[in-house]
């Protein structure tokens, strides 16, 4: 990245980095402090609102890379590229109405607990040991190589000392309180997340002239939230068949971000949370790539667009303003970053430690071993991080598009699990066991283009047609193998019948914001016909 952050910062941008740091510190540690004697670092006791349930799924989502990538595609390829957060309120409320009252009237604490109670010991030692690998590289490893280049160029440091010092911030309260410390600095970052990134749209926004402007200077097609299908990085057949492959996986079975949800203090604190996470959805589009699009009429011929966050930031902001937006980077990067360790520490403990190693360990001992394994994932992240220099950053994109083919075995084991009681044991671990391989695999060929001369299709469309091949295939071998003998799930009706409060306002929820959803497309499918 060309754009060099480090030049234009001052004394007072400086101090306000220093100030964020302190602040998150202290509250970490505040919050550990309270909760000093408590026995759960997993679930937070399970005494989670929806407040604080909502703004951590948000917060963990959002990354530094995330960041600084959606302004770079929305520079390139106009509104698009938002779908993949304007969708993902579909998937959120899939999570809060049908995964998370299984999940919670089963009284689980991981995903891989899950499997175990759903469809045996096997599926959980597989899902448990995808769940480790996948929070390493992608929750921890990735994230913490993204992060140390950008701090690296802030501060003109080497990308191991600025690793470590992450590591060690996110690492500190994760430690110490667990998931309530967790969630609790995920809320406060997620509010300056927020309240930053709008500062800098304004600020743009007023540059270009104000929304009358902006729509003379942008192209039509840009708005276009659904592409034609002959698009080369957006058409919308990909996008309507591919994303859920995806976006099952990521919001309904991920540990990093099911576990919020299950630390709710009850399902309605939960569906309440996760309904939050939705509405807040609805900004992202518009504090995350808007810039882009803004970048784009102020700054036509950047070299990169990959430079198009920065030079926003470096360009338009005010003295103090521009260490503010360096905190949210830092922010972002922590929040992603102790929200894996504490996932990682989770499952390891309770799914490996507690399954494989000493299934008679005692509280105080889950404890002791949920810590040790924190620092134990913070570890291997640095290293990962610091290997990731070593490769070049094509490691790090093909390690994130390698996972991206993890989804379909998945997606198709839970979906069909979840909604279907015929499913049998046997059909599931074939269908994780046969499927991931199959996927990697057809990921490797698709990445590396082979075999040469082959049209791949777009990498979306290639997930579907895994995952619908492995929801067929999960069926065809559940028929033909003899029922399962463990305790079928209850249905929803019985789940719900379970519940003290009726969920008529959870729904009433959803539905505003299905509505809102819906007038957002239609606003920017008519804007870009006009």
């Amino acid at each position: 990245m060309d754009v060099k952050i480090h030049e234009s910062l001052t004394s007072l941008d400086y101090t306000v980095v220093a100030v964020y740091l302190v602040a998150l510190l202290t509250l970490g540690f505040w919050v550990s402090f309270r909760r000093r004697h408590t026995q759960d670092l997993f679930l937070a006791g399970r005494t989670l609102g929806w407040p604080n349930i909502g703004l951590s799924i948000f917060g963990t989502n959002v990354s530094p890379s995330m960041m600084i990538a959606s302004c770079g595609a929305a520079y390139t390829a106009g509104m698009a590229p938002a779908n993949f957060e304007w969708l993902a309120w579909m998937f959120l409320l899939l999570l809060a109405m049908v995964f998370v009252p299984h999940y919670l009237h089963a009284k689980v604490s991981t995903m891989p607990e899950f499997m175990d109670r759903r469809f045996g010991t096997a599926c959980r030692h597989f899902l448990a040991f995808y769940t480790l690998f996948s929070t390493i590289s992608l929750w921890l490893g990735g994230t913490l190589f993204a992060g140390g280049l950008l701090l690296g160029q802030i501060m003109q440091w080497e990308l191991l000392p600025s690793v470590l010092l992450l590591a060690v911030i996110a690492t500190s309260f994760t430690v110490a309180g667990g998931l309530a410390a967790v969630v609790i600095t995920d809320s406060f970052q997620s509010l300056l997340m927020i309240v930053a990134s709008t500062a800098l749209t304004i600020i743009a926004l007023v540059k270009v002239g104000g929304i009358g402007e902006l729509a003379q200077a942008v192209p039509e097609e840009n708005w276009l939230l659904f592409r034609p299908a002959d698009d080369p990085k957006f058409p919308w057949p990909a996008i309507v068949l591919g994303y859920p492959t995806i976006a099952v996986w990521f919001w309904c079975t991920d540990q990093t971000i099911v576990q919020r949800v299950l630390g709710g203090r009850d399902l309605r604190q939960g569906q309440l949370g996760s309904a939050f996470a939705g509405y807040l959805k609805i900004l992202t589009p518009l504090i995350f790539f808007m810039p882009g699009i803004l970048c784009k009429v102020l700054h036509p011929d950047l070299a990169s667009e990959n430079e198009a966050y920065m030079k926003m930031v470096t360009t338009y902001l005010p003295i103090g303003m521009k260490g503010l937006i360096v905190a949210v980077l830092i922010a972002a990067l922590i929040s992603t970053v102790d929200s894996g360790l504490n996932s990682f520490s989770t499952v390891f403990t309770l799914d490996i430690y507690c399954k494989l190693f000493k299934p008679g360990a005692d509280t105080r001992e889950r404890v002791l071993v949920g810590r040790l394994s924190t620092v134990m994932a913070a570890m291997i992240a640095v290293c990962c991080a610091v290997a990731m220099q070593i490769f070049g950053r094509n490691l790090f994109d093909l390690l994130q598009s390698i996972i991206s083919f993890i989804a379909p075995p998945l997606t198709a084991v839970f979906l069909v699990g979840i909604l279907w009681k015929r499913a049998t044991s046997i059909a599931a671990f074939l269908t994780l066991a046969i499927g991931s391989a199959a996927c990697i695999s057809v990921g490797l060929l698709h990445l590396f283009g082979k075999p040469s001369g082959f049209d791949w299709p777009h990498y979306l469309l290639v997930s579907f047609y895994l995952c619908a091949a492995l929801i067929v295939f999960m069926i065809v071998v559940s028929l033909i193998t003899a029922p399962s003998t463990r305790p079928a799930l209850p249905t929803l009706r019985a789940t719900y019948g379970a519940q003290q409060r009726s969920p008529a306002l959870i729904w009433g929820l959803w539905l505003v914001l299905g509505i809102i959803m819906v007038g957002i497309y239609l606003f920017f499918e008519t804007a870009a016909r006009l």
